[in-house]
């Protein structure tokens, strides 16, 4: 099992914001991980969401952190291919691949409609960019003299030499952030790994990772080779007190998701699809809860109001089960990977024994202080990881 950390570097809404003290916070957090043995550091490319996300150029972290660590891998994790010319694109992955010494991992994604039209993209297009742009950047980093592109679908390139090449040879390994069984089975088509970035319990989980596996057996690659990698998103706290890093955690996730983040706003089934990715409702809930979820919100509202259940706030009962999953239940599932060191490899165990090879662990959040995810890091480097390494209990 490897682990990365993934950085939305985050702080509440506030017009106040402090983002140098954020940015450093976030170097240190780097060269922590970095001397205390994670393989990776993933940095997300996002537009516009004030209050969620910080990171709207990796690439410029990247080259901090080229020169502040030694040996942890830099991934971008991702970028986003229809925003971008796919030689820009592979000139800044090239660069921060020969600066790091060959420790660039390249995920891709083609983001969402809000962040799109912001820059005069149309959503309709993204997928056939996304796909054009994947197919042409490996092609320009295994081509060490002029690179040409004139299949006429969003770019032509004239013979050109792009500069510079990666470090890696043939090309540092290809990804796609995935959120549903169809892009999972599209990276698998394409012989790249799978960046998952949805939260999913690890019983829902193992069915998406024997989707890929199986469908990745009849790759036809768009690299130079088959990259068959199951990274998965979580959200994770460890510290000495099993319960307290547990309800952290768990406040951390559902801030996260509330019902003013990007990712939730505008979705009117948001939180049923969460449910169902978290498990469904359990049954002690399934009372209160369970007959509600597949009505309409006017019915979920008539029946709260009835029960004495204020749904004022949210979409429906759905978001109100949610708010009822406890900081037990979520680390009883695999949602989250909380708790002491020893529940954290209790839960890392059951995401290496259905295949996932890297849990990318969320951290810093805005509701976890600086302190608190250096603690956590630095816990995770003493007890967690050395128990999946040679020796250890793990891989």
């Amino acid at each position: 099992m490897q682990f990365g950390l993934l950085y939305e570097m985050q702080r509440p809404y506030d017009d106040e914001i402090d983002w140098y003290s954020l940015y450093q916070e976030t170097l240190a957090q780097c060269e922590l991980a970095d001397q205390v043995g994670f393989d990776n550091l993933w940095f997300v490319e996002h537009h516009f969401l004030y209050g969620f996300s910080g990171s709207p150029c990796p690439e410029v972290m990247f080259g901090a952190l080229s020169q502040r660590t030694k040996n942890i891998r830099i991934g971008f994790g991702v970028s986003i291919l229809p925003n971008h010319h796919p030689v820009r694109i592979a000139e800044r992955a090239a660069m921060v691949d020969q600066l790091t010494g060959g420790r660039v991992e390249f995920g891709t994604g083609r983001s969402n409609a809000y962040e799109q039209l912001g820059q005069g993209i149309d959503p309709r297009e993204t997928r056939d960019r996304w796909d054009e742009a994947i197919r042409m950047i490996p092609q320009i980093w295994q081509t060490s003299g002029e690179f040409e592109w004139d299949d006429g679908g969003f770019w032509n390139v004239p013979p050109r030499r792009v500069l510079p090449q990666p470090f890696q040879k043939p090309h540092p390994k290809m990804y796609l952030a995935c959120t549903q069984t169809e892009s999972f089975r599209l990276a698998a088509q394409k012989g790249i790994g799978v960046l998952s970035s949805a939260s999913y319990a690890v019983d829902v989980l193992a069915e998406h990772v024997k989707v890929y596996r199986d469908a990745i057996k009849d790759a036809d690659p768009v690299g130079a080779e088959i990259n068959d990698f199951w990274g998965n998103n979580v959200h994770s706290f460890c510290a000495k007190d099993d319960q307290a890093a547990k309800e952290l955690c768990a406040e951390s996730m559902k801030t996260f998701f509330g019902p003013d983040k990007p990712y939730i706003a505008g979705r009117i089934n948001a939180y049923e699809e969460l449910l169902e990715a978290w498990g469904g409702v359990p049954e002690h809930l399934k009372a209160d809860f369970g007959r509600w979820l597949r009505q309409s919100d006017e019915e979920h509202q008539a029946q709260a109001a009835e029960a004495g259940i204020s749904l004022d706030s949210g979409p429906g009962a759905a978001r109100a089960a949610v708010a009822q999953l406890d900081a037990n239940i979520l680390a009883d599932r695999g949602v989250i990977i909380a708790g002491d060191p020893e529940s954290c490899i209790k839960t890392i165990k059951t995401y290496e024994d259905i295949g996932v090879d890297q849990v990318m662990l969320i951290m810093q959040t805005e509701t976890i202080p600086h302190d608190k995810v250096m603690e956590s890091i630095e816990l995770y480097g003493k007890e967690v990881i050395p128990a999946f390494r040679n020796g250890g209990n793990g891989k």
